[in-house]
């Protein structure tokens, strides 16, 4: 029953981002030869700027979509889900939305015990916190990816990791803004990368992993999540 229900709210809410915004999806990096949308067991969003990135939904398949209400983890901030009107928004978006202290305690193990099931499908932002208007976090600390992301890649033998570059939603809602400003243009990119290959490459670096899986990440993130041509992207 609560996925018939999730898959009807997040049905509303790809509808109304079609309305309100335009939401433009690209790729980046090798395309795989079948369905792109397929075999997902990581979503990594990077560059959070904004509480309204579900505003994206307005672009994915109906695939997808049905892949979040049946077997979709999403873990989040506690500081989120405490609010009153914005924490039953995000429990209303997968079957599986754990409250979490951005501490590695109990509540993050929950995480990975959600995402043991093979069928699982983990949506996280690995920065953990987001981007104020400055390009800070809000205690003036530069955004950064975190080790959780390494945690959740370990866990998660094979399949597919969609990374999710978004170009930025300041221009519909800075953190902290009240109402957002409707009927812009939002972009992000997309990048399907296999997770046993991807997990090779970073072990064979020799160095940390959790270490390496940062490095690379933010890489990406600095190539991806700007305006402008970047290498290899084509339409979606």
């Amino acid at each position: 029953m609560r996925a018939k229900f999730t898959l009807f709210f997040l049905i509303v809410l790809k509808q109304m981002a079609r309305m309100l915004f335009k939401v433009e999806l690209t790729r980046v990096g090798e395309v795989p030869e079948d369905d792109p949308w397929s075999k997902l067991r990581i979503v990594a969003i990077l560059n959070h700027t904004s509480l309204y990135e579900p505003i994206f939904a307005g672009a994915v398949p109906r695939r997808f979509l049905r892949r979040l209400a049946e077997h979709g983890v999403i873990p989040v901030a506690s500081v989120t889900m405490n609010r009153p009107i914005t924490g039953k928004f995000f429990r209303a978006l997968a079957a599986h939305v754990v409250s979490i202290s951005r501490k590695r305690d109990e509540t993050w193990g929950a995480v990975l015990s959600k995402i043991s099931d093979p069928k699982a499908m983990v949506a996280m932002l690995p920065e953990g916190r987001m981007k104020r208007a400055n390009g800070l976090d809000a205690k003036g600390r530069p955004m950064t990816v975190r080790g959780g992301v390494a945690d959740i890649l370990k866990a998660v033998p094979e399949g597919r990791m969609l990374i999710a570059y978004s170009l930025g939603l300041h221009h519909v809602q800075v953190p902290g803004q009240t109402f957002p400003k409707l009927f812009q243009t939002v972009r992000m990119r997309l990048e399907v990368v296999d997770i046993a290959t991807y997990r090779s490459q970073l072990d064979a670096q020799g160095s940390d992993f959790t270490a390496a899986l940062i490095e690379d990440l933010t890489r990406r993130r600095d190539l991806y999540c700007q305006e402008g041509p970047v290498p290899d992207e084509q339409p979606l």
